[in-house]
């Protein structure tokens, strides 16, 4: 289903059918505009899904250190995410993650986007434009794994592109977003694979004119650590679990609002 000009309705969960078939991505990789990137393979079948975890391939900025910033945690998170969602929900998702880059025509296909460590990236004006577009025709984007104030600078300098005309701002704990399926506050900081760290966990968005958030900003906190370690004995599997019902919640809040 692409995405609409507007939601023609409030979805039932269950109901939402994204997408049949697609282009399958391997871990097979070459040099690219975006560095390090996978190559596609032939198109295979898989099965009807109401849920496709999307990565979001972007470009890395000149006042970062990038390395193909936007493969962190790939493919692990989505390795362990998915079957998670699955368990915890009626939600039945694809069997492996996908990647799209801003450039794709398959792009509009995919309501829920997931960019990582995007206190490394940059956007172009077409780029941010595609994204904007994306944004306003009722596409969902989850941001995380950025940490400090030079990081959110960056994010911010490409963001603005996007929406100039919006602001970014606190989620209030009564947000629906952490009361969707569970009941979730704001004060515990999901770690990176160092551990804690001593900036202040942020949860923020950008709304549309509805009240919809439309980018969900997970500033100073580190979600794909928390799935691609599920299985880690020494990752703390309260983090994990957290880190699995703020996913939960995010993409039950994408298909309903």
């Amino acid at each position: 289903m692409r995405i609409g000009r507007r939601r023609i309705a409030r979805l039932a969960v269950a109901a939402v059918v994204l997408t049949g078939l697609f282009v399958s991505h391997q871990p097979a990789f070459g040099q690219g505009r975006w560095g390090r990137i996978p190559e596609p393979v032939a198109a295979t079948a898989e099965k009807d899904a109401e849920f496709y975890f999307i990565r979001l391939q972007y470009s890395c900025s000149t006042r970062s250190r990038c390395r193909s910033a936007w493969l962190t945690d790939y493919p692990e998170a989505e390795t362990h995410l998915l079957p998670g969602i699955e368990r915890l929900t009626r939600v039945s998702t694809g069997e492996q993650g996908r990647i799209v880059n801003l450039h794709d025509d398959t792009l509009m296909d995919y309501p829920w986007l997931y960019a990582v460590e995007v206190g490394q990236w940059y956007l172009d004006d077409l780029e941010a434009a595609r994204l904007r577009e994306y944004l306003d025709r009722g596409g969902f984007l989850m941001v995380d794994d950025f940490w400090g104030i030079y990081e959110w600078g960056i994010f911010v300098e490409s963001m603005n592109k996007v929406f100039p005309d919006r602001p970014i701002v606190e989620l209030g704990e009564d947000h629906p977003l952490l009361h969707v399926l569970y009941d979730l506050d704001q004060r515990t900081q999901i770690p990176g694979r160092g551990g804690q760290r001593g900036e202040t966990p942020h949860w923020r968005g950008i709304f549309d004119d509805n009240d919809r958030l439309m980018v969900a900003i997970n500033f100073n906190m580190d979600m794909g650590d928390a799935w691609e370690h599920a299985d880690d004995p020494w990752y703390p599997e309260p983090m994990t679990a957290l880190a699995y019902r703020f996913a939960v919640n995010y993409l039950i809040y994408s298909m309903t609002h």
